[in-house]
């Protein structure tokens, strides 16, 4: 549970300190809850929160209660530190190029860090993890295609310069959830000095 809480809070980093203030949606959820934000004004933190927690009911269907439960920790603890940075820590970098590189990284290592312990990182991944697991593919793969149809209906309503912004991060942290959830888990009861002689 210690590397759940984990990669939860280290989306929930890129999610609130550097997508967010730009408007760039962190995937299909993240599109929504910019929209929700955009036309309601609500803080996009509860929006999150919110949005993953009716996803939980597909979740519960095809997923266990067990990876529900560890979803629903997961988004809470996301949600809390998108709303913790978005009203209390200034962004470090005005740019939004580089600001959407630095938040894509750190979105794609906290989802590859729930995706390997069995749960999503809510929204979209829970239909992403149910996929992966039927079809036995890379998670990475229908994440991003899902989350790109969500792009184009939020670029609409907001701006469409939001759509290339929004599929460069996708294409960035949908690397590197492919990337880490394939990399194999070091076996440390294995390792065998080579200075011991036989």
């Amino acid at each position: 549970m210690s590397w759940v809480m984990i990669g939860s809070f280290i989306q929930g980093i890129g999610m609130g300190e550097f997508l967010f203030p730009h408007d760039i949606p962190s995937g299909g959820a993240g599109g929504l809850t910019v929209l929700f934000h955009y036309l309601f004004h609500i803080p996009t933190g509860i929006a999150l929160w919110l949005l993953n927690t009716s996803m939980l009911l597909i979740g519960l269907r095809y997923l266990g209660l067990s990876n529900v439960l560890g979803t629903l920790a997961g988004f809470s603890v996301t949600s809390a530190t998108v709303y913790f940075f978005e009203t209390n820590v200034a962004m470090p970098s005005t740019n939004e190029w580089i600001d959407l590189v630095c938040g894509s990284v750190l979105l794609g290592t906290g989802i590859a860090l729930l995706l390997r312990n069995g749960v999503s990182n809510g929204g979209i991944g829970v239909i992403a993890l149910i996929l992966s697991r039927k079809k036995n593919i890379d998670p990475g793969k229908p994440l991003f295609w899902i989350n790109a149809s969500i792009f184009v209906l939020t670029a609409y309503i907001i701006e469409w310069k939001i759509i290339i912004l929004a599929i460069c991060s996708q294409w960035i942290s949908t690397r590197i959830v492919g990337y880490l959830f394939q990399l194999e888990r070091p076996h440390l009861t294995t390792f065998k000095p080579q200075w011991r002689k036989k």
